[in-house]
């Protein structure tokens, strides 16, 4: 296992050659930063690491939020033998050595703690492999996680396991951590003269969306692009911030949960009305590199399902946005998203047809057997015709006003409804429309 103890090897952090992130990565919990909410004072994980009482977690979080670095504080503090696996290099083979060791360990009253960076990674067997180890309680997991351990973990190992969730660093956390390497001279940044205000730190921290390895590795990359004046000073500019940055680094991972989370925000501020919200999440999206067509095909969907008839021609508008998507391609389709986005938030809103569909499912899955009527059944046969399907159909172009006096649903479900119209946009319309047509159907 020594290949995957890299992360926890302190000479290779400290020298001048590695990152500045993993330089400044902190060695107490003093010098942690962020996540008050459990390593603060008297807080539950902070409790377990001092008191040396660990057990099976997972640390659930966004990146450069510190997972890594309490697990590496958790290696220094306890007296248990701390084992580190990567998710990317482990297979079955390796888990298996390890865990042999470990009840070996427990033969002499020692403990044995687990370390799994990415453990999201691990497919469901090789999760398995631990489960009877840490049931029997041979070792102690500590997983980490990008992703929500609900969908990636089996759940058998997820039960056994406290999950601490790690918030992203806020932008004080960030400037605490920045100020921290500009100042610290044997790992930081703090022998070379650097200049930078504290408005241009702010803008790095708001980049670094919440990661301290961005913010610090981007420090460091800015310091070195930037050419020192005469008197040996470097100062960092916006504009030499923006070269190292190069671009926002936006959160999103298109498989992952926060795929989930914005296009759930896109959807409940179309159907709440809010068209700025709508273009924001919208461009959000599109900017990380969301997929137009699968936008595209939401907002088909949030037509019919938060509008409907409302506006009948709001699914027009969605279709035709989808067309554009498909036709020109990022970045030229932003814009007819866009259009639609906001037609959409600013449309009269039904769920109507949303409701009787869910209606009429239900009943549909309860009463599945049920016969279609024999008077609207075909009849191509005589043998059919002689069964009785088709007697007593009423064709409507035969009427007056093309609606027959006729049932058309099962017997059990007779007179049922489902849709019931509001008073919102168009509707209204259809909803006076289907009064009238309820007496001519016999349904009233």
């Amino acid at each position: 296992m020594n290949d995957q103890a890299s992360i926890f090897d302190t000479n290779k952090a400290n020298s001048s050659s590695a990152p500045l992130a993993d330089r400044m990565r902190p060695r107490t919990l003093d010098e942690f930063e962020g996540q008050e909410h459990i390593l603060g004072k008297d807080k539950i994980l902070r409790k377990l690491i001092e008191n040396d009482s660990i057990t099976s977690m997972i640390l659930w979080g966004p990146p450069g939020t510190g997972k890594t670095t309490i697990a590496r504080i958790i290696a220094e503090k306890t007296n248990a033998k701390f084992e580190n696996f990567s998710a990317v290099l482990s297979g079955i083979k390796e888990i298996r050595e390890v865990m042999k060791e470990a009840e070996e360990r427990k033969h002499y009253g020692q403990r044995t703690l687990v370390f799994i960076d990415e453990i999201h990674r691990f497919n469901k067997s090789q999760q398995d492999a631990f489960l009877p180890f840490v049931e029997k309680g041979d070792i102690i997991l500590i997983g980490a996680t990008t992703e929500n351990p609900s969908f990636e973990l089996n759940s058998a190992l997820l039960s056994r396991s406290k999950v601490f969730i790690l918030k992203p660093l806020t932008v004080e956390n960030i400037i605490a951590i920045l100020k921290r390497a500009l100042q610290d001279e044997k790992r930081g940044l703090g022998r070379m003269n650097i200049e930078i205000s504290d408005e241009i730190l702010e803008k790095l921290a708001i980049y670094s969306n919440g990661d301290a390895r961005i913010a610090l590795n981007t420090l460091e990359l800015a310091s070195l692009i930037a050419l020192p004046d005469k008197e040996g000073k470097i100062v960092i500019t916006e504009d030499i911030l923006e070269e190292a940055f190069q671009k926002k680094t936006l959160l999103y991972d298109k498989k992952g949960e926060e795929h989930y989370n914005l296009i759930s925000a896109f959807h409940k501020s179309v159907r709440n009305s809010d068209s700025d919200a709508a273009v924001y999440w919208l461009a959000r999206m599109l900017e990380a590199g969301e997929d137009p067509l699968y936008i595209a095909r939401r907002m088909i969907r949030i037509a019919s399902e938060d509008i409907g008839l409302a506006d009948p021609a709001a699914i027009q508008q969605a279709v035709a946005a989808f067309s554009a998507a498909h036709f020109l391609g990022m970045p030229e389709c932003n814009t007819s998203l866009a259009q639609a986005a906001v037609y959409l938030a600013l449309a009269p809103k039904s769920n109507a047809i949303y409701v009787a569909y869910l209606k009429a499912k239900e009943d549909a899955e309860k009463t599945l057997a049920e016969p279609v009527p024999l008077h609207i059944r075909n009849a191509p046969t005589n043998l059919m015709k002689e069964a009785g399907y088709g007697k007593g159909y009423k064709y409507a172009h035969d009427f007056e006003d093309k609606v027959a006096f006729m049932e058309c649903l099962p017997e059990n479900l007779r007179g049922k409804e489902y849709y019931h119209p509001s008073d919102a946009g168009e509707e209204k319309r259809f909803k006076e429309l289907k009064g009238k047509l309820k007496s001519l159907q016999g349904k009233e």
